[in-house]
């Protein structure tokens, strides 16, 4: 599919798919939006110091970029795991320039992401390694994973790719987490809500980033018999 790089409102880019009328983030602010959804509320809500994220689209690498820099910040240790059917190119990724926005970083970050070969576990530095899938989620039950901490539920809308917003998708997530394991997701419809109590989750509702009132967090308590 063609793919198009648009600026976003808080001068951060984003990618448009044209053929189903989908951007890759908030038209407010693609860092914005990534920051608040998954650093402040779901990274940040794990106090887990050693981390293991799983990633449902890895996309144009944001979420993760985010995650390793406040992962150094932090000084937390997180392995992580991303799962992408349809990698972006790298005439695409070198495009977006994420690194302009913080300039206090090393620059060569957001590359070395995407450089790294795919299908493989990979340290970047002694606080971060990737491991990025090039997979169709509705075909892996990522048992060959460890347990997951902290779910980053970044699927293409529910109108544009509901394949992905199903029961059986959230089961598997559900079985793949630790007890007190997290999930976040923009998203905050309220069929997706009933889904992911359905599966065990606790659900809540938290306030979401500019241009959307709420979006989802959920936790895998642990049962006490």
């Amino acid at each position: 599919m063609k793919i198009e790089i648009r600026e976003t409102m808080d001068g951060s880019r984003t990618l448009y798919l044209k053929e189903i009328d989908e951007h890759y983030h908030s038209t407010f602010g693609a860092i914005q939006e990534s920051r608040h959804v998954y650093i402040r509320e779901g990274f940040n809500q794990c106090l887990l110091r050693d981390i293991r994220v799983l990633e449902i689209g890895f996309g144009t690498g944001l979420n993760c970029y985010l995650t390793i820099l406040e992962c150094l910040k932090k000084g937390k240790h997180v392995h992580y795991y991303a799962a992408e059917k349809f990698p972006v190119t790298e005439d695409i990724w070198k495009n977006l320039k994420y690194s302009d926005h913080f300039e206090d970083c090393d620059s060569g970050l957001f590359e070395h992401l995407h450089i790294v070969p795919w299908n493989c576990e990979v340290e970047l530095n002694n606080q971060f390694t990737i491991f990025k899938m090039e997979c169709d989620v509705l075909q892996s039950d990522f048992k060959d994973l460890p347990l997951i901490d902290l779910v980053y539920f970044d699927a293409f809308s529910p109108e544009k790719q509901s394949e992905l917003w199903q029961m059986s998708v959230f089961e598997n997530l559900f079985t793949r987490m630790n007890d007190d394991g997290i999930l976040v997701t923009y998203c905050a419809k309220g069929y997706v809500r009933r889904l992911l109590q359905t599966v065990g989750f606790t659900v809540e509702r938290v306030p979401g980033p500019p241009g959307k009132r709420e979006m989802l967090r959920a936790r895998k308590r642990k049962i006490v018999n």
